[in-house]
């Protein structure tokens, strides 16, 4: 079974009198464990699948299932629990709180887990800190830290509550080149020895060299599905190939 499902999904939004079509009867199968990359240039509707795989936001129509269970009707709380449990999030921006320390940002998810102690709580954080190499940062600040420093908390925080996926939204943008690629072979690593599924939005190269599955979406619909085999991109959706050959055999007939 898919960890996670989006069936014949569509996204509209209405800005001012107009209403914009952000994605268009979308339909995909993400499997457990796997570190994939959903690309495509700006407003191109990677960040709106996200945001709908995160249970942040539903769709206009369709359904989207994470381990088998439809999520598309579900209440705010219901969405907000299931988030707190399953699902981490890394920002490009880091989305810290500036007034905690690096170990009270990676704690604060946990506050929504009251069976957890304090010090359950505080072993976990201080496991977290030190796999993402940071255990001698616990009590700095954000503004104290550097971006990468700030981005491997943000990493931290987000593998909190153990979730079995977690998402990031353009993780690499405003980190330098070196900085990223460090960043990503530590999400690499947790995603190869834990097990945590990773379902990137971005349109930098460097994620999508590291991605085992890649999505291609251009004007809110699906363009390619991919594997990787052998350093190369293996096509698995049909429907794109089946466009592909019928454009080559008429550009063949047209010569």
């Amino acid at each position: 079974m898919s960890l996670v499902r989006v069936e014949n999904v569509s996204k509209e939004y209405l800005l001012g009198e107009q209403r914009v079509t952000a994605l268009r009867d979308v339909t995909m199968h993400i499997e457990e464990g796997v570190f994939l990359a959903i690309a495509g240039p700006s407003g191109s509707g990677k960040s709106t699948l996200l945001n709908l795989i995160g249970c942040i936001d539903t769709p206009t129509r369709g359904r989207v299932f994470i381990d088998g269970q439809d999520v598309s009707g579900r209440t705010p709380d219901q969405l907000a629990d299931l988030r707190a449990r399953t699902i981490g999030f890394v920002f490009q921006t880091f989305n810290l709180l500036p007034v905690l320390s690096a170990a009270e940002n990676v704690e604060y998810p946990l506050l929504q887990l009251p069976e957890l102690t304090r010090k359950e709580r505080l072993e976990r954080v201080g496991r977290l800190l030190k796999l993402v190499q940071l255990g001698k940062y616990a009590h700095h600040r954000p503004n104290q830290l550097s971006g990468g420093q700030r981005q491997r908390v943000a990493i931290a925080r987000a593998l909190a509550a153990q979730p079995r996926i977690v998402l990031a939204d353009e993780p690499t943008a405003n980190l330098d080149h070196k900085t990223g690629e460090g960043i990503l072979a530590l999400m690499k690593d947790i995603n190869v020895s834990l097990g945590t599924t990773f379902i990137f939005s971005t349109h930098d190269k460097k994620v999508m060299a590291r991605a085992d599955r890649l999505v291609r979406i251009e004007d809110g619909q699906i363009r390619m599905l991919g594997v990787r085999a052998d350093a190369r991109w293996l096509v698995v959706d049909e429907r794109r190939r089946r466009t592909e050959r019928a454009a080559q055999q008429a550009a063949r007939e047209k010569a």
